[in-house]
């Protein structure tokens, strides 16, 4: 199991430019298909803990759910926390995991500091 996880969104490019800067540094990392397998609420409050951002950093807002779902600025922590994980494509990406640290990937040159 390698020590970088990637929550990748292949149709993604700034997912798939993350992906390649990485494996460009010899980093093979764990990759997470979250659009395939969400993850949970709890999964995505450790998630937050180590980006050192809140639920309404994370969640994309010009998805379609988020309008369906009545999301908005003063939307609580745990209803979008519900709602990324009940609706994966609200969920920024791609997001990057080392150990206790984690960056997103927006522009992929940010997963450097995780080298650190």
């Amino acid at each position: 199991m390698s020590e970088y996880q990637i929550y990748h969104n292949p149709r993604c490019s700034k997912s798939r430019a993350t992906l390649a800067l990485l494996q460009e540094h010899g980093v093979e990392p764990e990759v997470v298909l979250y659009l395939e397998r969400p993850p949970s609420q709890a999964a995505l409050k450790r998630l937050l803990a180590r980006l050192g951002i809140s639920a309404g950093e994370l969640v994309r807002r010009g998805e379609a759910e988020y309008k369906a779902l009545g999301l908005s600025a003063s939307s609580s922590e745990a209803s979008l926390l519900k709602a990324m994980s009940a609706h994966p494509r609200l969920i920024e990406r791609p997001v990057v995991v080392r150990g206790e640290r984690a960056v997103l990937g927006r522009p992929p040159e940010n997963v450097l500091a995780l080298f650190d």
